[in-house]
Formats: structure tokens, C-alpha cells, sequence
């Protein structure tokens, strides 16, 4: 299978790419748990993210929603738009994935960022941070607001070592 699609080409495909890093997270995820700790994860995927989740994953009784955002190495996102509804979750979080592409091995590889708290704790507040607008302008060319989509910045996330450190974010 000869490789075809131009890199500047890959917004084209950006649904995609996003389920690749969602599958390859989910991978390492449930690997981690279990070749080290011997434990298993439950995964279960949200069909509608209007609560602010993409993942619910439960692990020693600790039950947590997931939201993944992702982005490539040496992007230039400054924030992460998060859905105020995620703060009204048990243990809500977001798991930021910067992928990097080992195209000599075929694979991605992923580093992690972590918005949230411990187990049992909700999500940090949402409330001081900017409310996020629309990318697309209406009619007029106005972007709107989204009253309850909030706008985090990426310096409020934790930057980890590893997936056995998200792991014990995530679980304890």
C-alpha cells in the first residue's frame, strides 16, 4: 500500500485522525493497566459529547469521564475548548494527547497533558476562564458566543511523564 496523502492534506481527514489517536490512547490505556498493575479498565464511549465526555472508564471502583482533545507536536494550540457540563461530572477531567507521527515505524506516538483533579473530585471550575465563540462567523460574519463551552489554556494543564503517570491520575 503506497502512502498518498500530502501531510498539508491531513484537515481533510481530521475525523480520522482523531478516532486513530482515540484508539491508539485507549490502547495504551488498557496495555499500561494491565502489563503493569494487572488491572483491568472498563471503556465506554459516549455516542453524543453534548455532556462533555467522550469516555467513561471505570477501574477499582473509580469511575472517571473522560474528555480527549488532541493536537501534533509543535502545534500551536493555546487552549482547549472544554463543555461546562463536564464539570457536573464525578471525577470529570481532560486528557490532552500530542501526537507524534513515527512515520519510519508506522505508528503515532502520544505525550499526555491533565486537566482535573484526584478520584472523587470534580473538575476544577470553569467559571473564570473565557467563554468560547464559534469558528465559523453567521450570516454577517459574526462567531457567536458558546455560553457553555469554556476556553482552558493550555498552562493549566499538568504536562506528564508517561502513561503509568496518567494512570495514577486517573485512578490513584
Amino acid at each position: 500500500m503506497k502512502a498518498t496523502q500530502d501531510k498539508s492534506a491531513r484537515y481533510l481527514r481530521s475525523n480520522f485522525y482523531e478516532q486513530l489517536v482515540e484508539h491508539a490512547f485507549i490502547s495504551e490505556l488498557l496495555q499500561e493497566a494491565w502489563f503493569r498493575y494487572r488491572k483491568t479498565v472498563e471503556v465506554l464511549r459516549s455516542e453524543i459529547d453534548s455532556s462533555g465526555y467522550d469516555l467513561l472508564l471505570e477501574c477499582n471502583g473509580v469511575i472517571r469521564h473522560v474528555q480527549l482533545k488532541n493536537s501534533i507536536a509543535g502545534s500551536k494550540t493555546a487552549h482547549q475548548k472544554i463543555n461546562i457540563a463536564l464539570a457536573e461530572k464525578p471525577s470529570g477531567c481532560v486528557v490532552w494527547s500530542i501526537r507524534e507521527e513515527d512515520e519510519s515505524k508506522y505508528r503515532v506516538n502520544l505525550k499526555y497533558l491533565y486537566f482535573g483533579d484526584i478520584p472523587g473530585k470534580p473538575l476544577p471550575s470553569l467559571e473564570a476562564f473565557k467563554i468560547a465563540k464559534h469558528t465559523k462567523g453567521d450570516a454577517k460574519g459574526v462567531k457567536k458566543e458558546r455560553p457553555l463551552i469554556r476556553q482552558v489554556p493550555k498552562n493549566k494543564f499538568i504536562q506528564l511523564s508517561g502513561m503509568d503517570e496518567l494512570l495514577g491520575k486517573l485512578f490513584g
